[in-house]
């Protein structure tokens, strides 16, 4: 009986000592996320309500909104609806491959799979108004630099999501695929992407959202950027 009791107790304690972990976790957390609040100046209240007349002159302004002038609102509505989707066109096709060299149950090496997920997270660290000052010397002024920037800068979001994806398939029919002796291809065309195209068809439409976003003004800050330089 009391061996039976100290067992029930040790049991007990383990479990206290294991719930203590993500408690602290939890704990450094909030600790991180309320300091940078403070650091950021969140708890400045008397910034905030100085802060308040202007915002709402700001929402007097734009309520009711003035759609006198909306034949001038055709041309940047049509030139940014063009660049979302070239820009996702071009972010899928180039995402796909990278995510496959990137996930590891399709990268044909671990040094391929490391080095693809290098490349897309570098992709991801390089702000969009960057690119599109780079591409505005490059290529000149236009929509070509803002397409070429928003899809090299999503290719690092899409391609992450992709190859997380990729890696959580069923490795049942890619397996089964392989004992067949199918080809690497043939394993990606019939056992991988079947399983895995609900989930890219969702990523690229939350993508094509996000890109098509007003992203217009980033593109004209790169020129004047650019101009300036």
């Amino acid at each position: 009986m009391t061996t039976t009791v100290a067992r029930h107790s040790a049991i007990l304690a383990e479990e206290r000592r294991a719930a203590r972990k993500p408690a602290a976790c939890l704990a450094t957390i909030a600790f991180v996320c309320v300091a940078a609040l403070w650091a950021t100046g969140f708890f400045d209240a008397e910034r905030l309500l100085e802060g308040g007349p202007a915002l709402a002159q700001l929402l007097r302004e734009m309520v009711p909104p003035d759609f006198g002038r909306w034949h001038s609102w055709l041309k940047p509505l049509a030139d940014t609806l063009a660049m979302s989707i070239a820009g996702t066109a071009l972010a899928v096709l180039i995402s796909l491959p990278l995510a496959l060299l990137s996930a590891a149950n399709t990268s044909p090496h671990p040094v391929i799979y490391q080095a693809f997920r290098i490349v897309l997270s570098g992709l991801r660290s390089v702000p969009e108004l960057i690119m599109g000052i780079i591409f505005v010397a490059a290529v000149g002024f236009g929509a070509l630099p803002g397409v070429l920037a928003l899809a090299l800068h999503s290719t690092g979001m899409v391609g992450k999501f992709y190859a997380e994806a990729i890696e959580h398939v069923d490795p049942r029919p890619i397996e089964a695929a392989r004992a067949a002796g199918a080809s690497s291809f043939q394993v990606i065309t019939h056992a991988v992407l079947p399983q895995v195209l609900p989930q890219l068809a969702d990523i690229t439409i939350t993508a094509g959202s996000i890109i098509f976003a007003p992203r217009r003004s980033s593109v004209s800050s790169a020129r004047e950027a650019s101009a300036s330089s």
